[in-house]
């Protein structure tokens, strides 16, 4: 097939060119904006799921359905670095610059930018406060207790959006970086944002074990935020997301074909993407063949074990890797910590410190107390191949 026509997607939060299975999730995430948008109160959201199901995907539709109905949006990822909180300032200073070409700068916008200058000299922000232009808000935001300061600078971006009739979304991808202190404070500023009802809404993803983590930095988080779970795709789901693209070239491809690639994806939208793309390019003619698939396996494995997974695989330590191939020599899904350490022969407390680390790396998570699983679908199989023993 023409390459130059592919119709595939194999990029990390490229739209899919058949946006598929996730429908419920947007009709409830458009409900929450236009009841913000008029003054009721709603919950948020925090889309959770493992690595390659769409989270990001998904985040970048929220915002373009927040724009849609007139939103100023923040768009910002977290990382394992301790920028967060810049990131955050310096998206908050686009938006109140955006609210301040409607109100040159006055009343509620004037204030808010005020308390943000606060908050960046209270943080040791100083190329973003020397920018601001304006005279700190004495008594917001510079207590120096980041929850009471946050709060202190989201309630005025609230305030400054009601005064001129606006609303804005937050929208923070990959939420399990930020540490316990700074998720705390971010929950503790939707709580009074959504206590006085102002338009500002923050929603964000993560890893599966972001509810667990909000949790404990808040115990009222889970009456703050709904956390739909994101998931592969069904196998009609999976079917349709590879056949409409093909159609719309002109190509069709055999149920073999699809059943087959369905097998070997398990539906998760990055492998979909990534197994189709290959697909198309070895393929000659219509339709897509199983044979296709089966003689394009080498080459996708190859391609994802030096890219997906790999990437991945060489920010671990040697221990790590050994603790990974452990997980990966009980198979997929969820594995019990006495079973991991059966296999390496060491007690399971010796191991604790290096469980939290992986975990912290976004590598594993905890679906329930003493269980472990990876984050990253299929990557049992890479580490099986990568490390035929252990």
């Amino acid at each position: 097939m023409d390459p130059i026509k592919n119709p595939y997607s194999p990029n990390a939060g490229a739209p899919p060119p058949a946006f598929v299975g996730r429908g419920a999730v947007l009709t409830a995430f458009a409900t929450a904006l236009g009841r913000i948008q008029i003054g009721k109160s709603q919950k948020s959201m925090l889309p959770t799921g493992l690595r390659g199901v769409g989270k990001t995907v998904l985040l970048n539709r929220f915002a373009e359905q927040a724009r849609a109905l007139g939103y100023l949006v923040a768009q910002i990822e977290a990382s394992e670095s301790e920028t967060f909180m810049e990131a955050l300032a310096s998206e908050a200073r686009t938006t109140l610059y955006e609210l301040s070409a409607k109100a040159k700068i006055r009343g509620a916008v004037s204030k808010a930018l005020g308390v943000l200058k606060s908050f960046t000299l209270t943080f040791d922000m100083a190329g973003l406060s020397v920018q601001l232009g304006v005279d700190p808000q004495v008594g917001a935001a510079d207590s120096g207790i980041l929850s009471n300061d946050l709060t202190a600078l989201l309630v005025a971006m609230g305030q400054a959006a009601r005064e001129e009739q606006t609303a804005v979304l937050i929208a923070i991808d990959e939420l399990q970086y930020l540490n316990e202190e700074q998720l705390a404070a971010i929950i503790m500023a939707v709580h009074r944002v959504t206590q006085l009802a102002l338009p500002l809404l923050v929603v964000g993803t993560g890893l599966p074990q972001l509810p667990a983590l909000a949790g404990n930095a808040k115990s009222y988080a889970e009456r703050l935020f709904d956390y739909p779970a994101i998931g592969a795709l069904s196998r009609e789901e999976a079917f349709e997301a590879i056949r409409k693209p093909a159609r719309s070239e002109g190509v069709d491809i055999e149920d073999a074909a699809l059943e087959r690639l369905y097998k070997i994806t398990k539906g998760y939208p990055y492998f979909v993407q990534e197994w189709a793309y290959r697909v198309w390019n070895l393929a000659t003619k219509s339709p897509i063949a199983l044979d296709d698939v089966d003689r394009a396996e080498p080459e996708v494995l190859a391609r994802l074990d030096e890219s997906f997974f790999r990437v991945r695989y060489d920010r671990l330590t040697p221990r790590e890797k050994q603790y990974l191939r452990a997980m990966a020599e009980l198979g997929p899904g969820t594995h019990r910590s006495g079973d991991i350490t059966r296999i390496l022969k060491v007690r399971v407390e010796t191991l604790s410190p290096l469980r939290g680390g992986l975990i912290k790396k976004g590598m594993i998570y905890s679906p329930q107390h003493g269980d472990t699983a990876f984050t990253v679908p299929l990557f049992d199989a890479f580490m099986r191949r990568t490390m035929p023993t252990l």
